[in-house]
Protein backbone atom coordinates (compact mmCIF):
# COMPACT_ATOMS: atom_id res chain seq x y z
CA UNK A 1 0.00 0.00 0.00
CA UNK A 2 3.04 2.08 0.79
CA UNK A 3 3.93 1.56 -2.54
CA UNK A 4 0.98 2.96 -4.34
CA UNK A 5 0.77 6.17 -2.14
CA UNK A 6 4.36 6.94 -3.51
CA UNK A 7 3.83 6.37 -6.57
CA UNK A 8 0.28 7.91 -6.80
CA UNK A 9 0.18 10.38 -4.03
CA UNK A 10 -2.32 10.46 -1.58
CA UNK A 11 -5.49 11.81 -3.69
CA UNK A 12 -5.51 9.57 -6.29
CA UNK A 13 -4.71 6.08 -4.04
CA UNK A 14 -7.86 7.51 -1.56
CA UNK A 15 -10.10 8.30 -4.53
CA UNK A 16 -9.56 4.39 -6.13
CA UNK A 17 -10.17 3.11 -2.91
CA UNK A 18 -13.28 4.72 -2.58
CA UNK A 19 -14.03 3.62 -5.91
CA UNK A 20 -13.14 -0.35 -4.64
CA UNK A 21 -14.85 -0.11 -1.97
CA UNK A 22 -17.89 0.77 -3.76
CA UNK A 23 -17.57 -1.87 -6.32
CA UNK A 24 -16.96 -4.45 -3.23
CA UNK A 25 -19.97 -2.79 -1.62
CA UNK A 26 -17.66 -2.21 1.35
CA UNK A 27 -20.68 -0.35 4.26
CA UNK A 28 -20.34 3.04 4.19
CA UNK A 29 -21.04 3.07 7.81
CA UNK A 30 -17.26 1.24 7.96
CA UNK A 31 -15.56 4.40 7.05
CA UNK A 32 -12.90 3.28 5.28
CA UNK A 33 -12.33 6.52 3.87
CA UNK A 34 -10.74 7.40 7.13
CA UNK A 35 -9.13 4.57 7.64
CA UNK A 36 -7.35 4.95 4.07
CA UNK A 37 -6.55 8.50 4.47
CA UNK A 38 -4.46 7.33 7.77
CA UNK A 39 -2.48 5.21 5.31
CA UNK A 40 -2.39 8.00 2.72
CA UNK A 41 -0.72 10.42 5.49
CA UNK A 42 1.38 7.89 7.13
CA UNK A 43 3.07 5.14 4.65
CA UNK A 44 4.70 3.66 7.45
CA UNK A 45 1.63 2.51 8.86
CA UNK A 46 0.42 1.00 6.07
CA UNK A 47 0.50 -2.51 5.62
CA UNK A 48 2.79 -4.49 3.04
CA UNK A 49 0.54 -6.12 0.29
CA UNK A 50 3.04 -7.01 -1.21
CA UNK A 51 4.79 -9.07 1.34
CA UNK A 52 8.41 -10.26 0.64
CA UNK A 53 7.55 -11.23 -2.69
CA UNK A 54 10.24 -10.81 -5.24
CA UNK A 55 8.22 -11.85 -8.22
CA UNK A 56 5.01 -11.45 -9.44
CA UNK A 57 4.75 -7.71 -7.63
CA UNK A 58 1.39 -6.19 -7.54
CA UNK A 59 0.80 -2.68 -9.46
CA UNK A 60 -0.33 0.08 -7.43
CA UNK A 61 -3.97 -0.41 -8.73
CA UNK A 62 -3.76 -4.21 -7.50
CA UNK A 63 -2.34 -3.00 -4.08
CA UNK A 64 -5.33 -0.79 -3.46
CA UNK A 65 -7.96 -3.41 -4.69
CA UNK A 66 -5.94 -6.11 -2.44
CA UNK A 67 -6.09 -3.42 0.68
CA UNK A 68 -9.48 -2.83 0.56
CA UNK A 69 -10.05 -6.25 -0.08
CA UNK A 70 -8.60 -7.16 3.13
CA UNK A 71 -10.64 -4.22 5.40
CA UNK A 72 -13.70 -5.81 4.23
CA UNK A 73 -12.78 -9.52 4.50
CA UNK A 74 -11.32 -8.48 8.07
CA UNK A 75 -14.95 -7.00 9.05
CA UNK A 76 -16.86 -10.16 7.73
CA UNK A 77 -14.82 -12.29 9.81
CA UNK A 78 -15.42 -10.11 12.45
CA UNK A 79 -15.95 -12.48 15.67
CA UNK A 80 -19.40 -12.46 16.65
CA UNK A 81 -20.25 -14.40 12.86
CA UNK A 82 -16.69 -16.64 12.36
CA UNK A 83 -16.00 -20.18 13.46
CA UNK A 84 -12.97 -20.37 15.05
CA UNK A 85 -10.27 -22.79 13.99
CA UNK A 86 -9.74 -25.84 16.31
CA UNK A 87 -6.39 -25.77 17.97
CA UNK A 88 -3.59 -27.44 15.71
CA UNK A 89 -1.87 -29.77 18.34
CA UNK A 90 -2.77 -32.44 21.02
CA UNK A 91 -2.62 -32.27 24.70
CA UNK A 92 0.94 -33.33 26.05
CA UNK A 93 0.77 -36.44 28.20
CA UNK A 94 3.49 -35.16 30.16
CA UNK A 95 1.20 -32.82 31.56
CA UNK A 96 -1.16 -34.51 33.47
CA UNK A 97 1.76 -36.88 34.77
CA UNK A 98 3.04 -33.31 35.85
CA UNK A 99 0.17 -32.52 37.66
CA UNK A 100 -0.55 -35.88 39.22
CA UNK A 101 2.98 -35.92 40.32
CA UNK A 102 2.39 -32.62 42.56
CA UNK A 103 -1.31 -33.50 43.21
CA UNK A 104 -1.35 -37.48 43.73
CA UNK A 105 -4.47 -37.70 45.10
CA UNK A 106 -6.13 -36.17 41.45
CA UNK A 107 -7.28 -39.53 39.40
CA UNK A 108 -5.68 -39.88 36.01
CA UNK A 109 -9.29 -39.06 34.62
CA UNK A 110 -9.28 -35.03 37.30
CA UNK A 111 -5.60 -34.21 35.88
CA UNK A 112 -6.70 -35.19 32.52
CA UNK A 113 -9.48 -32.23 32.81
CA UNK A 114 -7.12 -30.14 34.22
CA UNK A 115 -5.08 -29.94 31.02
CA UNK A 116 -8.07 -29.23 29.23
CA UNK A 117 -9.61 -26.99 31.29
CA UNK A 118 -5.85 -25.01 30.09
CA UNK A 119 -6.79 -25.45 26.42
CA UNK A 120 -10.18 -24.48 27.09
CA UNK A 121 -8.97 -21.05 29.16
CA UNK A 122 -6.16 -20.13 26.07
CA UNK A 123 -8.83 -20.25 23.45
CA UNK A 124 -11.14 -18.30 25.21
CA UNK A 125 -7.79 -15.87 25.65
CA UNK A 126 -7.25 -15.91 22.26
CA UNK A 127 -10.67 -14.43 21.06
CA UNK A 128 -10.95 -12.53 23.92
CA UNK A 129 -9.43 -9.49 22.12
CA UNK A 130 -11.76 -9.81 18.91
CA UNK A 131 -14.76 -9.26 21.32
CA UNK A 132 -13.33 -6.57 22.89
CA UNK A 133 -12.47 -5.03 19.60
CA UNK A 134 -15.86 -5.42 17.98
CA UNK A 135 -17.86 -3.78 21.47
CA UNK A 136 -15.52 -1.37 20.76
CA UNK A 137 -16.52 -1.01 17.62
CA UNK A 138 -19.93 -1.12 18.13
CA UNK A 139 -19.87 2.07 20.94
CA UNK A 140 -17.28 3.91 18.67
CA UNK A 141 -18.39 4.17 15.59
CA UNK A 142 -21.65 5.97 16.25
CA UNK A 143 -19.26 8.79 17.19
CA UNK A 144 -17.43 8.88 14.16
CA UNK A 145 -14.55 6.10 14.91
CA UNK A 146 -13.41 3.90 11.97
CA UNK A 147 -11.95 0.52 12.73
CA UNK A 148 -8.97 -0.93 10.83
CA UNK A 149 -10.50 -3.92 10.16
CA UNK A 150 -8.36 -6.56 8.73
CA UNK A 151 -5.33 -4.90 10.47
CA UNK A 152 -5.04 -2.42 7.26
CA UNK A 153 -3.25 0.15 9.45
CA UNK A 154 0.02 -1.26 11.35
CA UNK A 155 0.22 -0.97 15.04
CA UNK A 156 -3.55 0.87 15.02
CA UNK A 157 -7.22 -0.26 16.00
CA UNK A 158 -9.07 2.56 15.31
CA UNK A 159 -8.99 5.93 13.50
CA UNK A 160 -11.45 8.80 13.37
CA UNK A 161 -11.42 11.97 10.57
CA UNK A 162 -8.86 14.07 11.64
CA UNK A 163 -6.15 11.73 11.93
CA UNK A 164 -6.42 10.49 15.22
CA UNK A 165 -5.14 7.20 15.93
CA UNK A 166 -6.41 4.91 18.57
CA UNK A 167 -4.21 0.97 19.47
CA UNK A 168 -6.51 -0.80 22.46
CA UNK A 169 -5.23 -3.71 24.28
CA UNK A 170 -7.09 -5.72 26.83
CA UNK A 171 -4.26 -6.10 29.54
CA UNK A 172 -2.00 -3.65 30.28
CA UNK A 173 1.43 -6.61 29.78
CA UNK A 174 -0.02 -7.88 26.16
CA UNK A 175 1.28 -4.06 24.26
CA UNK A 176 3.89 -5.15 21.79
CA UNK A 177 7.18 -3.53 20.33
CA UNK A 178 4.98 -2.31 17.19
CA UNK A 179 3.26 0.27 19.83
CA UNK A 180 5.85 2.83 20.01
CA UNK A 181 5.51 4.28 16.44
CA UNK A 182 4.65 7.78 16.27
CA UNK A 183 2.55 9.74 13.58
CA UNK A 184 4.00 12.78 12.69
CA UNK A 185 5.81 13.05 15.96
CA UNK A 186 2.61 12.71 18.32
CA UNK A 187 2.31 9.32 19.75
CA UNK A 188 -0.48 7.49 18.71
CA UNK A 189 -3.08 6.87 21.59
CA UNK A 190 -3.14 3.40 23.53
CA UNK A 191 -5.55 2.11 26.11
CA UNK A 192 -5.68 -1.10 27.42
CA UNK A 193 -8.84 -2.48 29.34
CA UNK A 194 -7.26 -4.43 32.19
CA UNK A 195 -4.36 -3.53 34.89
CA UNK A 196 -2.44 -7.03 34.79
CA UNK A 197 -0.60 -5.77 38.22
CA UNK A 198 -4.01 -5.10 40.19
CA UNK A 199 -6.92 -6.54 38.11
CA UNK A 200 -8.54 -2.55 38.16
CA UNK A 201 -10.54 -2.10 34.73
CA UNK A 202 -9.69 1.14 32.69
CA UNK A 203 -12.46 2.72 31.38
CA UNK A 204 -12.53 5.89 32.55
CA UNK A 205 -9.47 6.08 30.90
CA UNK A 206 -10.79 5.21 27.38
CA UNK A 207 -13.42 8.17 27.69
CA UNK A 208 -10.41 10.57 29.17
CA UNK A 209 -8.83 9.12 26.08
CA UNK A 210 -11.16 9.64 23.46
CA UNK A 211 -12.33 12.70 24.75
CA UNK A 212 -16.03 11.68 24.94
CA UNK A 213 -18.03 10.16 27.63
CA UNK A 214 -19.81 7.00 26.14
CA UNK A 215 -22.86 5.36 27.11
CA UNK A 216 -22.32 1.68 27.88
CA UNK A 217 -18.87 2.11 27.62
CA UNK A 218 -17.92 -0.17 30.73
CA UNK A 219 -17.38 -3.24 32.22
CA UNK A 220 -20.79 -4.56 33.10
CA UNK A 221 -21.95 -3.85 28.90
CA UNK A 222 -18.65 -5.44 27.90
CA UNK A 223 -19.62 -8.37 29.64
CA UNK A 224 -23.21 -8.79 28.38
CA UNK A 225 -21.86 -8.42 24.85
CA UNK A 226 -19.80 -11.32 25.45
CA UNK A 227 -22.50 -13.36 26.47
CA UNK A 228 -24.69 -12.05 23.64
CA UNK A 229 -22.93 -12.79 21.16
CA UNK A 230 -21.20 -16.30 21.95
CA UNK A 231 -25.10 -17.35 22.56
CA UNK A 232 -25.75 -16.43 19.25
CA UNK A 233 -22.27 -17.26 17.90
CA UNK A 234 -21.28 -20.38 20.37
CA UNK A 235 -18.53 -21.82 17.38
CA UNK A 236 -16.36 -18.14 17.79
CA UNK A 237 -15.18 -20.20 21.22
CA UNK A 238 -13.25 -23.31 19.38
CA UNK A 239 -13.65 -26.67 22.18
CA UNK A 240 -12.04 -29.84 20.31
CA UNK A 241 -14.89 -32.67 20.78
CA UNK A 242 -12.53 -34.58 23.20
CA UNK A 243 -12.70 -31.70 25.70
CA UNK A 244 -14.56 -33.28 28.73
CA UNK A 245 -15.71 -29.75 29.74
CA UNK A 246 -18.25 -30.15 26.64
CA UNK A 247 -20.70 -32.14 28.56
CA UNK A 248 -21.14 -29.00 30.79
CA UNK A 249 -23.01 -27.44 27.36
CA UNK A 250 -26.78 -27.06 27.19
CA UNK A 251 -28.53 -29.98 24.43
CA UNK A 252 -29.14 -26.63 22.28
CA UNK A 253 -25.96 -24.81 22.52
CA UNK A 254 -23.82 -28.55 21.61
CA UNK A 255 -26.46 -28.24 18.83
CA UNK A 256 -25.02 -24.87 17.53
CA UNK A 257 -21.85 -26.05 18.19
CA UNK A 258 -20.93 -28.94 15.87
Amino acid sequence: MNNAVAELGRDKVCAKAIRYATELKVPGCLHIEHVCNVCCSNPELAPSINGNKKKNILSADQCIEQWVRKFLHGYKERISLRQSKMPGTVPDHAVSIIIKAVLPKLSTEQANSVVYAHRLGMSAENILGLLLEEFLFQKLSPLGWAMAWGETIKSVDFCNADGSLLQIKNRSNSENSSSSKIRDGKPIEKWFRVNATNGRCEWEKLSETIGQTVTGLDEENFQEFIQVTLAKNPKALAIEGANPWLSFKSELEETKLF
